[in-house]
This record gives structure tokens, sequence and C-alpha cells, in this order.
């Protein structure tokens, strides 16, 4: 029995150990880090976000779409992110810097949103506005974030061409505008330091 108690406590400090080693040294580590200041543009990198899209990553939070969306592109030996257009260079912790709350995802069931706010289909707001309105695939309809109203005076610019009874009109909560914001703001495009291309290892096969 004492033998068994001194193992069990020796494991326990072991994984305690372990524990705190991951979590200080890496805040030790992370603690420190600031922006990047770039003399040539006269500004810091990342940028912080707009006050709507801050709202917008609050949305995103509660809407759990961390669960099927990711925000870290991987560097060229860990995959094919790259190619797959989600991103010119693998994400580094300085990218996250100016976050409160850091979306990294656990699962990527829809495409690493890291850059998204780069990509063509993030330029038109209204265009992605429509998308969260509609199903696509396996991602569900947010139609909870719009308002179906009836129509006072002209139509608003920012109804949605959806079929709706005669006099009323759909338009975006302003959940669903901030959650466009957020969207439209992910971009992590500035080239730092320690982001400089990394080449994918080559196997020995792929030498031969």
């Amino acid at each position: 029995m004492k033998n068994s108690l001194t193992f069990f406590l020796g494991l326990f400090f072991a994984l305690v150990l372990s524990w705190a080693g991951i979590v200080f040294g890496a805040h030790a580590q992370l603690s420190r880090l600031a922006p990047y200041f770039d003399e040539n543009e006269g500004k810091a990198f990342p940028e912080r976000m707009p006050g709507i899209a801050a709202r917008g990553q609050l949305v995103y939070q509660d809407l759990g779409c961390a669960a099927c969306h990711t925000q870290q592109v991987r560097r060229p030996d860990f995959g094919s992110d790259k190619a797959r257009g989600w991103g010119e260079r693998q994400s580094v912790a300085r990218d996250y810097v100016s976050q409160s709350n850091v979306q990294l995802g656990s699962s990527r069931i829809g495409p690493d949103l890291a850059n998204f706010g780069a990509r063509p289909a993030a330029v038109d707001a209204q265009r992605l506005t429509r998308y969260l309105y509609d199903q696509h695939g396996g991602m569900p309809s947010y139609r909870f974030l719009f308002e179906t109203r009836k129509i006072t005076g002209e139509r608003s610019a920012q109804a949605l061409p959806v079929t709706v009874p005669a006099g009323r009109e759909v338009v975006p909560t302003p959940r669903a505008e901030a959650l466009v914001a957020y969207l439209q703001s992910l971009s992590n495009v500035y080239e730092y330091p320690e982001a400089r291309p990394v080449a994918p290892v080559e196997s020995k096969e792929a030498a031969k």
C-alpha cells in the first residue's frame, strides 16, 4: 500500500510539473510578444479590429463557428493549406496578439478562415450576408440573424433578394452585420520576420 501511494504521488507530481512547464513556459515565451512595427508602412501589425468587427468576433464565438472552422494556416510540411488558397504563409503567434478571444478552431469541417477577408468572396458584403442566410452543403442557415419586417416607405438597401410576402423584406440584424464585418477583417497577409516561408521537408523517397 505504501509503495502504491508513493507511485501515485510521484506520477501526480510528474504530471503537474509537465503541465506547469507547458503552461508557464509558453507564457514566458509569448507574454512579451508585441505587434511588429514596420517603419516603411509607418504602423504596427497586426492592426486592431474596428469596433464592429470586434463585436462580430463575439457573435462568431457565440455561434460556435470555431467548431467547424479554424483560423490557423499550417506550414507547408504540415499540409496543403497554401495550395487550397487559405494563405500565402503559415500562421504565427504574433498574428493573434491583438485578439482577446482567439478562435483557433478545433476541426476543419469547413475551410480555414484565417485569411478569409483577403478572398474575393469577402469583398462583397451583400453576397456574404446572403451566404449566411442560405444553407450551403454542411453549413447551416443562420436565418435567426435576420429580420423579416414590413416595408415602411422605401425598400431598405440592405434587404436580401429573397422571396417573402408582398410588402415585407428581410434585413440583417446588427449581429449579422457585425459577423460579416468580422469575417471581412480576417486577413493575416503581412509577413513577419518569424513567418518567412518554410520549405516542405523533402522525403527520402522523393529525393531519390
